[in-house]
């Protein structure tokens, strides 16, 4: 019989596919394992117990399993001290303060109306595909069914919702806001009138909506730049509406002709859509021919149609000079034209699915109606987007145009501007020593995969993203080889932990571990938690469960937050405010205080629940709640302070344990594992293939706490098999850290 001692130093890359079972040959074999759960990847190469999670707060909210979410949260933080966590719920957003000076989190305001007494458009339908994005003491969400929210903070514990609303001109004539031509090629407006209220707008072709109520009432559409608010629709070709200045067009410098000795004035107009006869009002024009500005400006009526884009009119006065000039005056008319527009939001066309901050301009993407245009604010103003005369401030309006429709759900402000669509992933660069401007702005397709409605987490230089269909993650990372960014797949060899994802959310080193790790939360209610160790090109993926299902995360600085459904113990499921702290070794828990060891729990816990209880080091043992208690005194009546909670499952399984001989690998032969030889780090409770660790001696003071283990740990094992593996798992839920281990193989 031979031995053979084979070494497993490191488990960075994590929990597996069993399609990798037979890949002896390979690195990553013997640097991962079959099952890792509940378990941290540590950069070292080890792996440690994750934190229990801490009971904070109970929702009231009635258990839907139709939902996919119905409390997802947000991070609110304004500064380094004054920090909230958001609940976005049907109808209803509950704030919480994380107190500055302790830490602990609290209930501080519930909203259900926004400041206008409306009921909040939020339905826990579509939570999770909500997108949203934080400046100063203002959070922007965004969807296509509602007009762009904004939370507010104005105080240190008072918040308000009211409805995003663009700038508007000092007198109330015209709104900073975008603009499209929605119309198809040709089609005219005909207004009745240049000026007044309830004129009549009549289209040469069906645009109108004419549901009852008509959803184009109270919008707003552009007639050559001047603004009528829409106030009733009789059919699909004509509606009425109030003209909010009069109908004006200016016209291009130096686009009046006159002739010397003659009165008649000709005017180039582009599609002026003008007759004969028709009465126009001339503005601010100036002298030219010799004419007087007064023999000019005023009520003229059209004398001829030259063209399409030319006309003319009688001036008071004969020129004394063929000239062409005037300035750029204006000219009021209601003459029928195709240069109108409608304003881009509305419950019509829909509303932003996408927004972000990007060198300080406000950016939405994506509606119904324009589902691959992006829009930026003018800088350092975030509610103008008018496009104005394009001067590098202005506000700017870009269409991904290439060749398909691309649905944008998530714009990504990193080292550019990154647009994630339904179908590709696209990006709009920056510029060396220049910011974006409306003349050098541009949307450039990158990769064909297509995202989900997951927020793309940005980690280790690269961008994260769920793709379309929910079981790839991919990294979009600009590649100096290609000259262009990539999106490659990072899921690839644990594919079976992304089970159609519904978040994703980062840590950036916390929870006494310097790593950074990103939390895929999955519909079954686990997480895919992925953690980077791109200088030593390594990464790996571990499952987190619970004795529940995860509804939601997120991560505020070095914490990390969890909605998490609980059965309370008599079949009542609730969803619970939880925080993943590491001074705690159950989920669900709190530290309880009581007397003779019997401890009330009857706010958290209903009877029946079967419940952990720890003192410190020492694992007291599994009770059941019963008249709302938990009573130990029959293993120690002296315990006043414990903790109580839900204990989790704690596994290492390894792949199955290989090595080669002489003629050959071993794989498929029968053999054994002798012994085990464990690296453990501060661990209270360790059991390998059934055999438990012990670290208290004979001799030990047994009134004492126990001492956490650290060192190397030898376990004795039997038998044969083809696959032989070892799976490391705990009976008490205490500390346990494996920094790696060495088998020894039998054959």
């Amino acid at each position: 019989m031979r031995k053979i001692k084979v070494p497993l130093t490191n488990f960075q890359f994590g929990e597996v596919s069993p399609s990798l079972y037979s890949r002896t040959d390979t690195p990553i074999y013997n640097q991962s394992a079959q099952r890792v759960e509940n378990f941290f990847l540590r950069s070292e190469g080890g792996i440690v117990k994750r934190s229990g999670l801490q009971n904070i707060y109970q929702y009231d909210i009635s258990i839907d399993t139709s939902k996919r979410q119905q409390s997802r949260l947000l991070p609110f933080i304004f500064s380094d001290d004054e920090q909230y966590i958001i609940s976005l719920e049907h109808e209803k957003i509950r704030v919480f303060q994380i107190s500055p000076s302790t830490g602990v989190v609290s209930l501080i305001q519930t909203i259900t109306t926004d400041v206008s007494s409306g009921t909040l458009p939020f339905d826990h339908n579509y939570l999770h595909e909500y997108t949203y994005a934080q400046a100063g003491d203002v959070m922007f969400l965004s969807h296509p069914t509602f007009v762009p929210q904004q939370l507010v903070r104005t105080g240190l514990t008072t918040f308000v919702v009211e409805s995003f609303q663009f700038d508007q001109k000092s007198d109330g004539t015209k709104v900073y806001q975008p603009y499209y031509k929605f119309q198809g090629a040709g089609v005219t407006l005909d207004p009745s009138s240049s000026s007044g209220n309830g004129i009549t707008l009549t289209t040469s072709s069906p645009y109108w909506d004419t549901n009852s109520p008509s959803k184009h009432v109270g919008t707003t559409i552009r007639y050559n730049g001047n603004e009528i608010e829409i106030t009733g629709v009789t059919s699909s070709t004509v509606a009425t509406g109030d003209v909010l200045d009069a109908l004006k067009v200016t016209l291009s410098a130096n686009s009046i002709k006159t002739n010397e000795g003659s009165n008649v004035v000709e005017v180039i107009l582009a599609n002026h859509g003008l007759s004969v006869g028709d009465l126009i009002a001339i503005e601010n024009i100036g002298t030219i021919g010799g004419i007087s500005i007064n023999q000019l400006n005023g009520g003229r009526t059209v004398l001829k149609v030259l063209s399409d884009d030319k006309f003319t009119f009688t001036a008071g006065s004969n020129a004394n000079a063929s000239e062409l000039g005037g300035g750029t005056p204006d000219i009021t008319t209601h003459a029928p034209t195709t240069t109108w527009d409608e304003q881009s939001y509305s419950s019509l066309r829909g509303f932003p699915s996408a927004v972000t901050f990007h060198e300080n301009r406000l950016v939405f993407g994506g509606t119904l109606g324009q589902p691959d245009s992006i829009w930026f604010s003018k800088i350092a103003s975030y509610y103008n987007f008018d496009v104005g005369d394009a001067k590098d401030n202005e506000a700017i309006h870009l269409t991904a145009s290439v060749g398909e429709i691309q649905q944008i759900r998530h714009l990504i402000s990193n080292r550019d501007l990154q647009v994630f669509t339904a179908s590709s992933e696209m990006y709009v660069p920056a510029f060396q020593n220049q910011p974006i401007t409306p003349t050098n702005a541009q949307v450039r397709r990158q990769t064909p995969f297509g995202s989900g409605y997951e927020r793309p987490q940005a980690i280790d230089g690269a961008t994260l993203f769920i793709q379309k269909g929910g079981q790839i993650v991919r990294e979009y990372i600009y590649s100096d080889g290609e000259a262009a960014y990539v999106a490659n797949p990072i899921s690839t060899i644990s594919s079976h932990l992304i089970k159609s994802p519904v978040e994703m959310n980062t840590l950036y080193g916390a929870l006494s571990r310097s790593e950074s790790y990103v939390f895929v939360l999955n519909e079954d209610g686990t997480m895919a938690v992925f953690n980077s160790n791109r200088a030593e090109q390594r990464a790996g993926w571990v499952e987190f469960t619970t004795n529940g299902v995860f509804h939601s995360t997120i991560t505020i600085d070095d914490r990390v937050f969890a909605n998490v459904e609980y059965d309370l113990g008599d079949g009542t499921k609730k969803i619970v405010l939880c925080e993943f702290d590491s001074d705690f070794n159950t989920d669900m828990a709190k530290s309880y205080t009581g007397t003779a060891g019997v401890f009330n729990v009857s706010s958290d816990f209903n009877d029946g629940a079967i419940v952990e209880v720890i003192d410190g080091n020492n694992f007291v043992g599994r009770f059941t709640v019963a008249s709302g208690n938990v009573d130990v005194s029959s293993v120690d009546s002296s315990l006043t302070t414990v903790e109580i909670g839900y204990k989790f499952n704690v596994e290492l399984t390894t792949n199955p344990i290989d090595a080669s001989a002489g003629n050959g690998p071993l794989t498929g032969t029968p053999r054994s594992l002798g012994s085990v030889y464990l690296d453990l780090n501060s661990t209270l409770s360790c059991s390998v293939n059934g055999t438990s660790l012990i670290i208290r001696n004979v001799t030990d003071d047994l009134s004492l706490s126990p001492q956490a283990f650290t060192g190397k740990k030898e376990f004795r094992l039997l038998g044969y098999n083809r696959d032989p593996q070892i799976t490391i798992t705990q009976d008490a839920p205490l500390n346990l850290q494996v920094n790696g281990l060495v088998a020894e193989l039998i054959f």
